[in-house]
C-alpha cells in the first residue's frame, strides 16, 4: 500500500518501475543518456535542415518537422521519468498530467499523419520526378505540415478530455511512468466501454489508416524503383525509402499494440515496454537514423562542425 501522506490527494502516483528499485540506478543513467542524445540529434537535424541551403526540400522540411515533434515528446515526458527515478516519492501533480496526457497524445497523434505525409513525398520525388516540384511546392508542404499538427491536437484534445472527465473515485496509482489514455482509463471506477470504443475508433483512424496508406504508397514506389536502369540511382532511392521505413516499423508497432486493443486487456508490463520505445528508443534513433543513412546531411553536419571548429581557432 502507498503512504498517502507522502503526497497530495490531487497528485498521480507513477509507480513506474519501482517494483524492481535495483532497476531504477541504471535505467536513470540509460533513459539520462538517452534524452541527452535525443535532443542532440533532433536540435541538429533542425539547425542544418534551416542553415544549409542544400537541404533546402521538401523531405528535409518534413524531417525538421519530425525531429521538432520527437523532441517536444522526450521532453514532456523523460524529465518527470528522471525525477521519479530518482525521488523517494513517484508523484506527478493532476495538472502536470493532465498536461502531459494531453501533449504526448498530440504529438504521437501527429507523428501518424506525418510519417504518411512523408511517404507520399518520397512517393511524388521517386515516382514523379518531373511533376515533384509542382506536386510538393513550399505553400504545399506547409499546409500539408500544418494541417498534422491541427489533427494531432484536435485528437488529443477528444480522447484526453474523455479520459480526464471519467470518474476515478480517487484512485490515483497508475503502474506506469508517464501519464496516458490507456493508463489513466485503469483507474476508472465506471463503465468505460464508450471510451475504448472512442480509444478503438480514433486509434484505428490515425494509426491504421495512415499505416495502410503508408504500405500501399510502398507498392508503387518499389515498382517504379525496379524499373529504375541505374544502379547508383536505384541504390539512392532505396536508401531514402529505407531510412523512412525503419522509423515506420519503430513508431508503429508499439504503438498499435497499446492503442488499437481495448484498455480492459491492457497489459501494465506491456504497455511500459511498448512506451519506452515510441517515447525514447525512437525519438532518440530517429536522427540519428536519417543522419547515418544520409549523404546530404552527413555532409551539412561536417561542413557545419568545421566552420564552427575554424571559427573558434582564430
Amino acid at each position: 500500500m502507498w503512504n498517502n501522506s507522502q503526497s497530495s490527494l490531487n497528485d498521480f502516483i507513477l509507480l513506474g518501475f519501482s517494483e524492481h528499485p535495483w532497476l531504477e540506478t541504471p535505467l536513470f543513467v540509460i533513459f539520462l543518456v538517452a534524452y541527452i542524445f535525443a535532443l542532440f540529434g533532433n536540435i541538429s537535424i533542425i539547425l542544418v535542415s534551416h542553415l544549409d541551403p542544400q537541404l533546402d526540400s521538401p523531405m528535409y522540411f518534413f524531417v525538421s518537422n519530425l525531429s521538432f515533434l520527437d523532441l517536444c515528446y522526450t521532453t514532456s515526458t523523460v524529465p518527470q521519468m528522471l525525477v521519479n527515478l530518482r525521488g523517494k516519492e513517484k508523484t506527478i501533480s493532476y495538472g502536470g498530467c493532465i498536461a502531459q496526457l494531453y501533449i504526448a497524445l498530440a504529438l504521437g497523434s501527429t507523428e501518424c499523419i506525418l510519417l504518411a505525409i512523408m511517404a507520399f513525398d518520397r512517393y511524388a520525388a521517386i515516382c514523379k520526378p518531373l511533376h515533384y516540384p509542382l506536386i510538393m511546392n513550399q505553400k504545399r508542404c506547409i499546409h500539408m505540415a500544418s494541417g498534422t499538427w491541427i489533427s494531432g491536437f484536435a485528437n488529443s484534445l477528444v480522447q484526453s478530455t474523455l479520459t480526464v472527465v471519467t470518474p476515478r473515485c480517487g484512485r490515483r496509482v497508475m503502474p506506469h511512468f508517464f501519464c496516458e489514455v490507456p493508463a489513466l482509463l485503469k483507474l476508472a471506477c465506471t463503465d468505460t466501454h464508450v471510451n475504448e470504443a472512442e480509444l478503438n475508433v480514433l486509434g484505428a483512424l490515425l494509426l491504421l489508416v495512415p499505416l495502410t496508406l503508408i504500405i500501399g504508397i510502398y507498392m508503387f514506389i518499389a515498382q517504379a524503383v525496379m524499373k529504375i536502369h541505374s544502379t547508383e540511382s536505384r541504390w539512392k532511392a532505396f536508401n531514402t525509402c529505407a531510412s523512412h521505413l525503419l522509423v515506420v516499423s519503430l513508431f508503429y508497432f508499439p504503438c498499435s499494440t497499446v492503442y488499437v486493443q481495448p484498455p480492459s486487456s491492457y497489459s501494465r508490463d506491456r504497455g511500459k515496454i511498448m512506451a519506452l520505445f515510441y517515447g525514447i528508443v525512437t525519438p532518440t534513433l530517429n536522427p540519428f537514423i536519417y543522419t547515418l543513412r544520409n549523404k546530404d546531411v552527413k555532409a551539412s553536419l561536417r561542413k557545419a562542425l568545421t566552420k564552427e571548429f575554424w571559427v573558434k581557432t582564430r
